[in-house]
């Protein structure tokens, strides 16, 4: 076992994809329904995006994780059962992108959280078991009310660079960390409706910066966990960026790709098992 890891491995890494689709945008700003042009751009991600994703992710033979609000899984069932037919993991990700933090109390939250695991349940026939709080936003009883409701694990803190307990008052549960660096919307978002106006990164840019992340994960045998969105990262130059990332991360030993559930599922006090 080489530090966490099991056997001889050095690095897990987790893809995964926030498939937020328009959500997000309605959610911050209801009013921009009205505008066709920001409602293609996340309708790109479900229509247009996931299949390429998916597709890349068959050739690297990658297992993933995808975090789906339940508003957008409901317009896009066909496309959620074929995520989770390919072996990749469905996960919670609210119902139309609702920080908890944002929400009224608990009551609410609940539902949120109850209405979309229903929703995922009735697609795929497996309740979701792994959640990630849209806009990395939770509320301070977020993680009580997910382990009240059998969530093995939450994706949305930053304490670590690897896999963490977090207490609940119904018991403790896993935290696979997060961070803006491994992220792709600080690096390519760019909406000016929605008053995003930074400028864009490049693909080899991105790349650079990620490829420093992993190489950096790897000396100190932590994890990697990258976070992409299917309407932003599944452009084609980005998607180039994540194959040669993969290729990158491939060309050194004991790098093995899990999916977020799996490395959860196994976590312990001392790391994988």
């Amino acid at each position: 076992m080489t530090g966490i890891w099991p056997g001889t491995t050095r690095c897990v890494a987790m893809l995964t994809f926030d498939m937020d689709g328009q959500s997000a945008t309605l959610n911050r700003n209801p009013d921009l329904e009205g505008q066709p042009s920001i409602m293609s751009m996340g309708e790109f991600g479900p229509n247009v995006a996931v299949p390429r994703i998916l597709n890349l992710l068959d050739d690297l033979e990658i297992k993933a994780t995808f975090f789906i609000p339940g508003w957008i899984a409901e317009r896009h069932e066909d496309t959620v059962r074929d995520v989770a037919n390919r072996g990749h993991e469905i996960a919670h990700h609210g119902y139309r992108h609702e920080p908890p933090a944002t929400l009224s109390g608990d009551g609410e939250e609940g539902e949120v959280l109850d209405h979309g695991s229903e929703i995922l349940t009735r697609i795929t026939g497996q309740h979701p078991l792994g959640y990630r709080s849209p806009s990395w936003e939770l509320s301070a009883n977020s993680l009580d009310l997910l382990k009240e409701r059998g969530f093995v694990y939450d994706s949305s803190l930053m304490g670590n660079d690897i896999p963490y307990f977090v207490d609940a008052e119904a018991g403790r549960m896993v935290e696979l960390p997060v961070h803006w660096s491994l992220d792709d919307a600080p690096f390519y978002n760019y909406s000016p409706v929605a008053g995003r106006t930074a400028p864009m990164s490049t693909p080899p840019a991105v790349l650079e910066a990620w490829k420093w992340e992993f190489d950096g994960a790897l000396r100190l045998n932590r994890s990697f966990m990258l976070t992409m969105h299917p309407h932003i990262s599944g452009r084609l130059s980005r998607l180039v960026a994540l194959e040669k990332l993969v290729e990158h991360m491939r060309s050194h030993p004991g790098v093995e790709f899990m999916r977020c559930i799996d490395v959860a599922q196994r976590w312990t006090d001392e790391g994988v098992q």
